[in-house]
């Protein structure tokens, strides 16, 4: 990924996460946070050994958490010999040089987490292009700290030279490396777009939702592929595109990259043309984790995500995944027929149905539905069609 990537290694690495309460924001909704910065940490393949929380209206300029808050943290890695210390915000550059100086291990925020598990889920060219390009905007600004040995240098007679056009000469070097990256993408955003004008004029629709619903896992039902689908954050980057047939109607289904809250800004802008695929899709399949206990929340989530993209104001139909584990494994689950009474069928005002793609509870219904607003949509699209369906 090119010089100065930072990675959490392949060796399992016990690490501390922290966060802060800010205001407005309750306990239990930062614990929450610090739960799914756990789950991205596990992704990457840490384990977690505490959990750090502060109340603060907002993160400290200088060092995100309060300097007697650090040092607490600090007799806790020291004890328990931890090297890693992960931040549930982006950390600026000079909050991450102040806590490395204090703390003495490694730092990473949010941002280089997410950044470092989609590197390494990157499979095809687009994808690592794509990451690539984000990684090397997240360093652009950070590069003074990756050269701090140099600082004992300044002032030194003959020595005030070398750091600092080192900088210099990696600056350029990046700034020419995301030229590169630029160009290779809009290349292949070019064929992209023209790979998907060949498509001809079949129904598009597109899973969308937030990452670990299940899309992979109903993409293959539906389409009767095999997409990849594992219980980790972002299985899917690349954009798969199955050709679907219900009752003689074919369309055409894509699965997509999964959104999360915090998303980087700059894994926003590289994935433009992964989105392009939601934003021309003529049917959302928005899917929710029914037994997520903050699946409200990601619901907001991706319909932010959607507005931001211009993808919003589209026909959907919204399904309740995994029914099967509502509301707990203590209580009693809930049946179908009261699932479709209560409050959660009318979230929204577009069709609703409750599924569970692991255990096929209902997948007929699903197909049902698809069918159906599909039908409208080639119907609008094609009136004068007479087509056996």
């Amino acid at each position: 990924m090119g010089e100065g990537h930072v990675t959490v290694d392949a060796v399992e690495e016990h690490c501390v996460l922290v966060g802060v309460i800010k205001a407005g924001m309750s306990e239990e909704q930062a614990m929450e946070y610090l739960d799914e910065l756990e789950f991205l940490a596990e992704t990457a393949g840490a384990i977690t050994s505490g959990k750090f929380l502060q109340k603060l209206d907002f993160p400290n300029p200088k060092t995100f958490v309060g300097t007697g808050k650090l040092d607490e943290i600090y007799d806790f890695i020291q004890e328990h010999e931890i090297e890693l210390v992960i931040f549930d915000d982006e950390l600026s550059p000079s909050q991450l040089r102040n806590i490395e100086g204090t703390l003495k291990c490694k730092i990473l925020d949010r941002n280089i987490l997410i950044l470092d598990i989609f590197a390494s889920r990157a499979r095809t060219s687009h994808a690592k292009v794509q990451v690539e390009l984000a990684q090397l905007q997240y360093m652009l600004p950070r590069l003074t700290r990756m050269w701090t040995h140099l600082e004992r240098q300044k002032g030194g007679i003959g020595l005030r030279g070398p750091g600092e056009s080192q900088i210099e000469t990696d600056r350029r070097i990046i700034k020419s490396r995301i030229a590169l990256m630029k160009s290779r993408l809009q290349d292949i955003d070019k064929q992209k777009s023209v790979q998907r004008g060949n498509r001809g004029q079949l129904v598009r629709a597109a899973l969308v939702g937030y990452t670990n619903v299940g899309k992979s896992t109903l993409m293959n039902l539906l389409s009767k592929s095999e997409v990849f689908a594992e219980n980790k954050l972002f299985a899917t980057l690349d954009t798969t595109v199955r050709k679907v047939v219900i009752k003689n109607l074919p369309f055409l289904l894509s699965d997509t990259v999964g959104f999360i809250r915090k998303l980087p800004h700059q894994l926003v802008e590289s994935f433009k043309s992964t989105l392009d695929e939601v934003r021309e899709s003529d049917l959302l399949i928005h899917v929710l984790d029914i037994s997520h206990p903050a699946f409200e929340d990601h619901f907001n989530v991706v319909r932010e995500t959607l507005a931001e993209i211009d993808g919003s104001d589209k026909a959907s139909i919204l399904v309740f995944n995994k029914v099967d584990a509502y509301p707990g494994e203590e209580e009693e689950v809930i049946s179908l027929e009261e699932l479709k009474k209560s409050w959660m069928s009318k979230l929204t005002d577009t069709p609703c149905i409750f599924v569970s793609a692991e255990k096929k509870m209902n997948i007929d219904e699903l197909r049902e539905v698809i069918y159906e607003e599909v039908r409208k949509i080639f119907e609008k699209r094609y009136p004068y069609h007479h087509f056996l369906y």
